[in-house]
């Protein structure tokens, strides 16, 4: 199983997991694969390096609101989905998130900011979906926002939100690689035919 079982053995690992979590290889690392179905899906897989990781999957929840830290955590102080994704009324999630990460005065650690800092849409919800299941949901426009391929590369590239995991403030690990390198073999992914893991 994909997902918060893998991240949870992961962080069980201690030291080995952050050393894993630096790693993101290009497209270039799949060029040896010929038949380009199989390159497709092992890029897929690749970005699920990114898409699986604690900072994508605190913020994609199938159910109830988000979790926290590189635990995936319940989040503290207790809130809810909302709405439109940005929690309560009363409680928006911008009550506690700014445009920016704060530093807590206090100690190590921070507050994750971005503008707009919200949850993902119920229908991109991850926790615990494999692979397969992950990236029907990113290809189907019912369910992605109605993004095609490019705007869904757009949306991997070049989103500030997205962009904040390569970011995320002191305290927590960011995601593998970088944005741009994400997008490029996000690029690559559909470029070979955005093929899709069997489970």
């Amino acid at each position: 199983m994909r997902g918060i079982g893998v991240i949870a053995a992961l962080i069980a690992a201690g030291p080995a997991w952050a050393e894993m979590a630096t790693e993101l290889n290009g497209p270039e690392s799949f060029e040896s694969i010929e038949v380009e179905e199989e390159r497709s899906v092992a890029l897929f897989e690749e970005m699920l390096k990114v898409i699986e990781h604690p900072r994508c999957l605190n913020c994609h929840p199938v159910n109830g609101g988000p979790t926290q830290g590189d635990a995936m955590e319940p989040h503290n102080p207790p809130v809810i989905r909302g709405e439109a994704d940005f929690g309560a009324p009363g409680m928006f999630c911008t009550t506690c998130h700014g445009t920016e990460n704060v530093a807590f005065a206090t100690g190590d650690g921070s507050i994750p900011g971005h503008e707009p800092w919200q949850l993902a849409p119920v229908s991109m919800g991850w926790v615990g979906l494999s692979g397969a299941e992950i990236c029907a949901q990113l290809k189907d426009p019912e369910r992605n926002g109605g993004k095609d391929m490019a705007a869904l590369h757009e949306h991997m590239a070049e989103d500030g939100l997205v962009g904040w995991g390569w970011h995320p403030g002191e305290g927590r690990t960011p995601v593998p690689g970088s944005q741009e390198l994400f997008g490029e073999v996000v690029q690559a992914w559909i470029d070979t035919g955005a093929a899709c893991p069997s489970n």
